[in-house]
């Protein structure tokens, strides 16, 4: 890590009245979250369009519970790792600090975030397809075509490939994002929209932008710094208790 970067990035946070974080699967992979891109991720095994659609849901919904199961028991079996914690431990310092998350494992209120906006739902709520009732439900297993009270088939809480992105939460987002005076954008690949934009339009309202990532990303450019690593590892520098 670079030290001036470092303190300069620490500076800027502690001054900070409004700070917004964005995360993405990268810091759930340091808690052994499989993600869906890179070498090791599950589109590896698995295509997208198979799965994650309401079309293949429709199409074979046992298949999609096979899989969701499968996924909700590998979530079950990890922790919140540092970079969760110190997360936490920043809302805790800063009640104005508003996390944005892409992540849907839950690992980030499990730390004990509590103003998280998550974007693309979460693996733990159940909707139906009927009645639209939606609830938490963390039992694991929970066992094939679950169905809600009114006999519709339960699907999972998460936006699919195809789906609009719940208006209520991208529009608190993209506030957030406007009166942000730091944005960090931590561990995302920089390529799903429209999170990927949340940071151009903080940093065109005059915030401070930082990226922290183990590689570069298209956000790479516009940032006023990055930090190259583990989110682990540097954001509990950068949050001290």
């Amino acid at each position: 890590m670079d030290p001036r970067a470092i303190s300069k990035i620490k500076e800027r946070l502690e001054a900070s009245k409004s700070p917004v974080a964005l995360t993405g699967a990268g810091v759930s992979a340091e808690s052994g979250v499989p993600t869906f891109r890179g070498p090791n991720g599950l589109w590896k095994t698995y295509k997208p369009e198979d799965l994650a659609t309401p079309e293949a849901f429709e199409r074979d919904p046992f298949l999609v519970w096979e899989w969701y199961n499968f996924r909700r028991e590998k979530i079950a079996s990890v922790s919140p790792n540092p970079a969760h914690e110190a997360l936490a431990r920043l809302e805790a310092s800063k009640p104005s600090f508003t996390l944005i998350t892409q992540n849907v494992d839950g690992l980030h209120c499990l730390a004990g975030s509590r103003n998280v906006l998550e974007i693309h739902g979460s693996i733990w709520n159940l909707r139906c397809v009927e009645c639209g009732n939606s609830s938490e439900n963390r039992d694991v297993p929970i066992g094939i075509l679950p169905r809600c009270a009114c006999g519709g088939l339960l699907r999972p809480g998460v936006v699919w490939f195809g789906e609009s992105l719940p208006e209520d939460i991208m529009n608190a987002a993209f506030e957030a994002a406007e009166k942000a005076d730091f944005m960090m954008v931590v561990g995302t690949s920089g390529v799903v929209q429209p999170a990927a934009s949340l940071a151009s339009v903080a940093k065109r309202a005059g915030a401070f932008t930082v990226e922290i990532n183990t590689d570069s990303t298209p956000l790479s450019d516009i940032m006023d710094e990055r930090v190259e690593g583990r989110a682990g590892e540097i954001l509990p520098v950068l949050v001290t208790a």
